[in-house]
């Protein structure tokens, strides 16, 4: 295959990582906002908030995390602890809502050697997943496809929680 055949995949927001300024604690950040909509905050509550991925794996991906930085499981408090679960059984129940998700990665990348590009401050991902949504893209060229732009989902799920949390 040479050069003519390829087709090219635009995704134009995505040039927003690469020149972003890097934040020092981009979480720290969000959980000290009064912007919740410029830091993608969707819940807060006394311990924790819930936050977009700026930089998703997939449509939808979410973040639980507490508001103390801290980057060890054990030096979290009970209130901590309880509200990263709740938060995140919230988001798989929105998510499904919102985007139809058939499933969920749940999990934390604990230290840079484990992947945490946070490693100071831990938060738990939430990344809605479909049947085939790994498709040729990331395996072939290394690239994912997200159908739907940050703002918009924002919105849609900035809604879904408020209803979400007025029926609780």
């Amino acid at each position: 295959m040479d050069a003519s055949e390829f087709k090219a995949l635009w995704a134009p927001w995505r040039v927003q990582y690469f020149s972003a300024p890097r934040k020092p604690d981009f979480l720290l950040e969000a959980a000290q906002t009064t912007d919740d909509r410029a830091h993608l905050v969707l819940v807060r509550r006394r311990y924790c908030f819930l936050i977009m991925n700026a930089y998703p794996y997939a449509v939808g991906h979410l973040m639980a995390v507490p508001y103390r930085k801290t980057e060890d499981l054990a030096q979290l408090s009970e209130g901590e602890w309880m509200e990263l679960w709740e938060l995140t059984t919230l988001a798989q129940k929105v998510l499904r809502e919102v985007t139809g998700a058939e499933g969920f990665n749940v999990g934390l990348n604990l230290g840079s050697c484990a992947g945490a590009s946070m490693a100071t401050h831990l938060h738990l991902h939430i990344v809605p997943r479909w049947t085939g949504d790994n498709n040729f893209m990331a395996v072939l060229d290394g690239t994912r496809v997200l159908p739907e732009a940050l703002d918009a989902m924002y919105e849609r799920l900035a809604v879904a929680f408020t209803e979400a949390q007025s029926t609780a």
